[in-house]
């Protein structure tokens, strides 16, 4: 296999072309979002080259401690992302159940694709650990954020529904499984959405860099399923969970709804 091209400074600046390219078509077309775009375009960069930098020390001087405490700051920043989505209007119980069920559920299946399919050893190596709980955590993120945000409208919008269900006799968890079935199944669409469309319509991020890195198409592929089926179960783990705990929330110790 070739070695991968080796992109110099000119040539980033070359692609920095095409970002140039929709900052005008959103000048043409008067869409207020120009400095939202420059802005977006310089977090990234920074926030890449920094990340590469800090990488870079951490392939070279392999520690444990190290390696946990970057997971330990993806866990934080995870769910720091979560409560800021939605704007304080989260009960502080809710908070309470994620932030003991996220890192549980992430985590678990982080321990067991790292440790049972992979066999990583070190254990720590943070060339594997590093990359995969970033692509496990910020799935499972993106899917909580989808769960909660829609049970939590779902609660809202339903209220009398759910209290009819109380009064005709039902318990907690009878009145809000619907809501949270539905919850549930919204939430894991776009990671199934994925999977359809994988390989055939599109080559997802870690099958296309190890490629490009010159690693055999086969052994990519092996990779790009595995990490897929542990997406699939963490955000499935993750929300089914949060959610079933996190309906709890919704209710008195009487059983009643919440004002």
């Amino acid at each position: 296999m070739n070695s991968i091209i080796q992109l110099s400074i000119v040539q980033l600046f070359i692609a920095y072309g095409l970002v140039v390219l929709v900052f005008i078509l959103l000048k043409i077309r008067k869409i207020p979002e120009q400095k939202l775009l420059i802005l977006a375009t310089l977090r990234m960069s920074l926030q890449l080259v920094m990340v590469g930098y800090i990488l870079i020390y951490l392939f070279d001087h392999q520690n444990p401690w190290l390696t946990l405490l970057v997971i330990f700051i993806m866990q934080i920043f995870s769910m720091y992302t979560i409560f800021k989505k939605f704007n304080n209007k989260l009960s502080k119980a809710l908070k309470r159940v994620i932030v003991i069920v996220f890192p549980l559920a992430t985590l678990s299946v982080l321990f067991y694709f790292l440790f049972l399919v992979i066999q990583i050893s070190p254990w720590y190596d943070a060339q594997y650990f590093i990359p995969l709980a970033g692509m496990i955590v910020g799935n499972s993120m993106t899917g909580v954020i989808l769960g909660v945000s829609i049970m939590n409208d779902a609660m809202l919008e339903n209220r009398e529904l759910v209290e009819e269900a109380l009064i005709l006799g039902a318990d907690i968890k009878q009145a809000s499984k619907a809501i949270i079935d539905k919850s549930f199944s919204q939430a894991i669409v776009p990671t199934l959405n994925n999977m359809l469309g994988m390989g055939i319509i599109f080559l997802p991020g870690m099958m296309t860099g190890q490629i490009l890195s010159g690693v055999s198409p086969l052994v990519a592929i092996s990779y790009q399923i595995g990490i897929m089926l542990g997406i699939l179960a963490t955000v499935s783990l993750s929300v089914i969970l949060i959610l079933y705990f996190g309906s709890k929330t919704y209710f008195n110790e009487q059983s009643q709804l919440k004002t």
